[in-house]
C-alpha cells in the first residue's frame, strides 16, 4: 500500500485537533459549522458548508439563522484546499487541512481531508458526466433533449437513458465528437466552453469543476461504464434544512447530499439543480441560495440531482404582527386562520350583502342575480338568510347547467372529433348527474366503465376524444388523479417519482377498449379483455397498475377499467379526493391549494396541507356529494371575506386571506351582458333563449367566444381555457357592433327604464344592480346623473330636432344607454370579485 494512503487517515486526526496561527477558537452559544469533518475524495469533488446560528439556544430552538454567507472562511494550510466565499471547499491537493470559520467575534473550525487527488477512481459516465449535462441544460427539453434533437446531436430528456446517450456522444457523427487521444480538441468539449461556436453559447466554465471532470473523463478514454457503476449510483438525495423559517428579504444557503447504492455520502450542491415553485415568495440561484423576498407566505424548492428529488420548505411570516382571531364558521375558517397567524398575515373582513350574493351567483350558477332578488336579499334581516340563499342557488336548474358545461370541457366533448350526437349524449348524461347530485365518485366510475352506443350512453364519447391508450391514461391521471403523467410517457418525469415504467403501467387498464362500428353508423365503446403493453425502450412487458401500487389482477375482471375505477374510488387512494379538492376550492377561491390544479406532487405540496387534508377527509365523509361539499366552502367565512387588503395581505396571493379576483368565463359573461341589457343571444342553429352555458357546441363559431378563450375541448387541462386580458377583449366591448345593439335595442334594459316613471337617479340604481349587483354610492350616481343632465351629449345629442315627450324619452334612452355602456366596461362588471 503506498505510504501516503496510511499516512492520510494518521495526518487527518493531527489535524484534527491542530490549532492554526489565526488564534484561539471562541465559540458562541448556539452557533454551529457542518458539518463536523470534510473528506474530498477526487479532483472534482466538493464540499458546501453551512453555518446557522440557533435563535433561542437556551430553549432548545428549532429555528436558526443562516450566517453562511457572513462568514469568513480560511483554510490552514492554504495549498490542500480552497473555500470561495459562499462556503465550498474545493481539493487543491492531497493532506489534511483546517477550515476556519469566524464572524465578528467567534471562530468555528472543522478538520479537512483530501484524498485521492493524484490517483482519483475513474470516472462514471452514468453517475458523473450525465448529471453534469443535465447541470449544464445539454439535455433539456429546449436544447439537444428535445425530440429531435438539436443540429443533429440528440440526448435523452435529462439523461434517462445513459446508453443512447453514450452512443450519441461516442459514436454518432463518425466519432468526431471525443477524442481520447487529445481530450482539449474534443468537439463536445470545445463547444460546451464555446471554445469554438456553439449555439448555446458557453455551458461549461473553463477551469471549473465540470470542465475537469469532462476533460479527465475523456482523457481515460470517455468509457460507457466503470466496474463501481453500480455501487456509486445515486438513489437518493437530502436537502439541508429540510425546512427553514426565513425573514423578510433573509438568505438560506442550502446543502445537498447524494446517497448511492453501497451507502457512501457524497455533497452535490454545486452539481444539483433548484427550482421555487413560489419565486414571488422566495426565489434560488444555481448554486442553491435561497433569498425570501418582502412577501409572507410558503415556498418549497425542489431539487433535483442523478433523477432524485428532494424539497425544502421555506416559510416566511411577517414578524410582529398581531392576527386578531376571526369567527369561524366551521373548520376551514380555523385552519385558515392558524396558517395566517402563522404567517402574520391579517385577513380581510366579510364582504358586505351584494358583493357576497354576486359573488356567490357568478360562482355557483354562473348567472347574475337579478335586481329584485338583490333588493330582496339587502332588505332581508335574517342573519342565515346568506345559508339560505347557498341552499337555494345548489337547487337551482342553472348549478347543473353550468357545472355541465365544465366537464363538457374536461371531457374533451368536441362535436369535430365525437360527434354532435356524441357530445350531445354526454351532455345529457353530465347534466342529469349534476340535477341528481350523483355522487361524484359514482360519476367517475360510470364515466371508467362505460359500454355500449356512444350516441346514446352519455360519456361513452370520451373514448373516442381519447382513442389510445395512453390517451386514455394521460388524460384521466390528469384530469381524475391531479398526476400529470404524460412527463413519464418518454423519460423520467423531471420533478416526479414516476418513470416509463408507471406511464405504461397505467396505460395497461385500458387496452381492452375497442371502437366498434354499429350497422346504423354509429360506434359502440366496447371493453373486453387487454393485455400489458412493452416499455418503450427496453421492451419490457410491464404488467399493468395503478400509480404507487403493484400489479393488478384482472381475475375477476373482463374489463380491466373495473379494476382500474375501483382503485381510484377506494377511500385511501392517495390522488382521487385530492384532486377534486383541489379543483372544487380552486373554482370557488380562485386558486388551487395546489397551483397548478392538476399538477399534485410531492414536490409541489399544498399551500396548505393540514386544510387540504381536513378538506379530502370531509368530501369522503359526506360520501363524494358535490353539494354537501360546496355548501361546506360556501358557508365559510373565508370565502365570504372582501378583496380588501392591507400591507400584511396586499401581496398575499396563496394564503386566502382576502377574496381572489377572479376572471369571468366567456360563456359566463356572455350571459352576463345578455342579463345587462335584457337582450338574449341568438346563436346559431339554436332556437331563441338559449343561453352561452347551455350551448354544447364548443365549435359554434362565435368571434366572442374565440377573443374571450372558451376552450375548444382538445385537452382536459384547465389551462385550454385563457383568462389573459387582451386588447382584443377591450376593443371588442368598446366598439363591436354587436355589445352596441344589446345596448341600444329598443327592448333593451336602457330603452325600458328611460320609458319607465323612474327617477334619473331611480334609472341609475336599477344599472347598477343589474350590472355590479349593488346600488351606486353618492359620488358615482352624481357623476352618473350628468349623463341625464340637459345639455350633456347623451340628454340632448340623441333628441336633437325632436320635441315633447318624444324627444324626452329618446335623451333619457340615450342617457341610460351611456350609463350601461360604462358599466358594462368597468373592471367590477367583468370580473367576479
Amino acid at each position: 500500500m503506498p505510504r501516503l494512503a496510511t499516512a492520510l487517515p494518521l495526518l487527518f486526526f493531527l489535524w484534527s485537533g491542530f490549532s492554526s496561527p489565526l488564534g484561539a477558537d471562541q465559540p458562541e452559544i448556539g452557533l454551529r459549522l457542518s458539518p463536523d469533518r470534510i473528506e474530498l475524495d477526487r479532483p472534482e469533488a466538493s464540499q458546501q458548508v453551512l453555518v446557522a446560528k440557533a435563535l433561542n439556544p437556551q430553549g432548545g430552538a428549532d429555528r436558526t439563522v443562516d450566517l453562511t454567507h457572513a462568514t469568513r472562511f480560511e483554510v490552514y494550510p492554504p495549498h490542500v484546499a480552497a473555500v470561495d466565499p459562499s462556503g465550498l471547499v474545493r481539493p487543491l491537493a492531497d493532506g489534511a487541512a483546517e477550515l476556519i470559520a469566524s464572524g465578528d467575534s467567534w471562530q468555528l473550525r472543522v478538520p479537512i481531508l483530501v484524498r485521492a487527488f493524484a490517483s482519483p477512481p475513474p470516472i462514471s459516465f452514468r453517475n458523473e458526466i450525465l448529471p453534469l449535462l443535465t447541470k449544464a441544460q445539454c439535455n433539456s427539453g429546449g436544447c439537444h433533449g428535445k425530440a429531435e434533437g438539436q443540429n443533429g446531436f440528440k440526448l435523452s430528456v435529462f439523461g434517462f437513458d445513459p446508453q443512447s446517450d453514450h452512443r450519441a456522444i461516442t459514436q454518432e457523427s463518425r466519432g468526431r465528437r471525443v477524442s481520447p487521444a487529445d481530450p482539449a480538441r474534443s468537439l463536445l468539449y470545445l463547444k460546451g466552453l464555446a471554445l469554438v461556436p456553439h449555439g448555446g453559447g458557453m455551458k461549461i466554465e473553463p477551469g471549473s469543476y465540470r470542465d475537469q471532470r469532462l476533460l479527465r473523463w475523456l482523457a481515460e478514454g470517455a468509457v460507457a461504464a466503470t466496474p463501481d457503476d453500480e455501487a456509486s449510483a445515486t438513489v437518493a438525495i437530502e436537502v439541508e434544512p429540510k425546512q427553514q423559517v426565513l425573514g423578510l428579504g433573509a438568505t438560506q444557503q442550502l446543502r445537498v447530499t447524494a446517497i448511492d447504492a453501497s451507502g457512501r455520502r457524497r455533497c452535490v450542491t454545486a452539481e444539483s439543480e433548484y427550482e421555487s415553485n413560489a419565486p414571488a415568495i422566495a426565489a434560488v440561484d444555481p448554486r442553491g441560495l435561497v433569498r425570501a423576498s418582502d412577501a409572507a407566505g410558503e415556498a418549497a424548492i425542489l431539487v433535483r440531482y442523478a433523477g432524485q428529488l428532494a424539497v425544502c420548505r421555506v416559510t416566511l411570516p411577517r414578524e410582529g404582527v398581531t392576527v386578531d382571531p376571526i369567527p369561524q364558521h366551521n373548520f376551514v375558517d380555523r385552519l385558515v386562520w392558524e396558517k395566517l397567524q402563522r404567517l402574520g398575515i391579517r385577513p380581510s373582513p366579510l364582504g358586505d350583502d351584494a358583493t357576497f350574493l354576486r359573488r356567490v351567483f357568478l360562482d355557483t350558477i354562473g348567472t347574475l342575480p337579478r335586481p329584485d332578488e338583490i333588493r330582496a336579499f339587502l332588505a332581508d334581516p335574517a342573519p342565515d338568510k346568506r345559508a339560505v340563499m347557498i341552499d337555494r342557488l345548489l337547487d337551482r336548474p342553472e348549478y347543473a347547467d353550468y357545472w355541465t358545461m365544465k366537464w363538457l370541457n374536461l371531457l374533451k366533448a368536441d362535436p369535430l372529433t365525437v360527434s354532435p350526437q356524441g357530445t350531445v349524449a354526454m351532455q345529457r348524461w353530465l347534466h342529469a348527474s349534476f340535477a341528481q347530485n350523483k355522487p361524484f365518485d359514482q360519476i367517475v366510475t360510470e364515466l371508467l366503465t362505460v359500454q355500449g352506443n356512444t350516441s346514446e350512453v352519455g360519456p361513452g364519447a370520451f373514448y373516442k376524444a381519447s382513442s389510445k391508450p395512453v390517451d386514455v391514461a394521460r388524460s384521466l391521471s390528469q384530469l381524475l388523479l391531479g398526476v400529470r403523467i404524460e412527463c413519464a410517457e418518454c423519460h423520467h418525469h423531471p420533478s416526479e417519482r414516476w418513470g416509463q415504467d408507471d406511464f405504461v403501467g397505467l396505460a395497461g387498464f385500458f387496452t381492452g377498449i375497442k371502437l366498434k362500428k354499429l350497422p346504423n353508423g354509429e360506434d359502440a365503446i366496447i371493453s373486453r379483455g387487454g393485455s400489458d403493453l412493452p416499455h418503450p425502450r427496453t421492451g419490457e412487458v410491464i404488467p399493468a397498475r395503478a400509480l404507487g401500487a403493484g400489479a393488478a389482477d384482472f381475475k375477476q375482471a373482463a374489463d380491466r377499467r373495473r379494476e382500474f375505477a375501483a382503485w381510484v374510488t377506494r377511500p385511501d387512494n392517495p390522488f382521487f379526493a385530492k384532486a377534486t379538492v383541489n379543483r372544487l376550492w380552486a373554482h370557488y377561491f380562485g386558486r388551487g391549494m395546489v397551483d397548478p390544479i392538476d399538477d399534485l406532487r410531492d414536490t409541489n405540496p399544498a399551500a396548505n396541507e393540514p386544510l387540504m387534508l381536513a378538506l379530502e377527509n370531509h368530501l369522503r365523509e359526506v360520501g363524494y356529494d358535490l353539494k354537501a361539499f360546496t355548501r361546506t366552502l360556501l358557508h365559510s367565512r373565508v370565502y365570504q371575506l372582501s378583496d380588501e387588503v392591507d400591507e400584511t395581505s396586499a401581496n398575499d396571493v396563496q394564503n386566502f386571506s382576502h377574496a381572489l379576483v377572479k376572471t369571468l368565463p366567456a360563456e359566463v359573461l356572455l350571459d352576463a351582458i345578455c342579463h345587462a341589457t335584457e337582450v338574449p343571444e341568438k346563436f346559431n342553429g339554436w332556437p331563441a333563449g338559449h343561453r352561452a352555458i347551455e350551448v354544447w357546441d364548443s365549435r359554434m363559431p362565435s368571434y366572442f367566444f374565440t377573443i374571450f378563450g372558451r376552450p375548444v375541448r382538445a385537452t382536459v387541462c384547465e389551462c385550454e381555457r385563457s383568462d389573459e386580458p387582451s386588447i382584443s377583449q377591450a376593443l371588442h366591448l368598446l366598439n363591436s357592433p354587436e355589445i352596441e345593439a344589446k345596448v341600444a335595442h329598443r327592448h333593451g334594459r336602457a330603452r325600458r327604464l328611460a320609458e319607465s316613471s323612474l327617477s334619473p337617479q331611480g334609472v341609475i340604481e336599477e344599472l347598477y344592480l343589474a350590472t355590479l349587483g349593488r346600488l351606486p354610492t353618492e359620488a358615482e350616481t352624481a357623476r352618473m346623473l350628468e349623463a341625464f343632465a340637459p345639455g350633456s351629449d347623451s340628454g340632448d345629442g340623441a333628441a336633437a330636432g325632436r320635441g315633447g315627450r318624444g324627444a324626452d324619452v329618446m335623451a333619457r334612452a340615450a342617457a341610460a344607454e351611456d350609463v350601461l355602456w360604462t358599466l358594462l366596461n368597468s373592471k367590477e362588471f367583468l370580473f367576479n370579485h
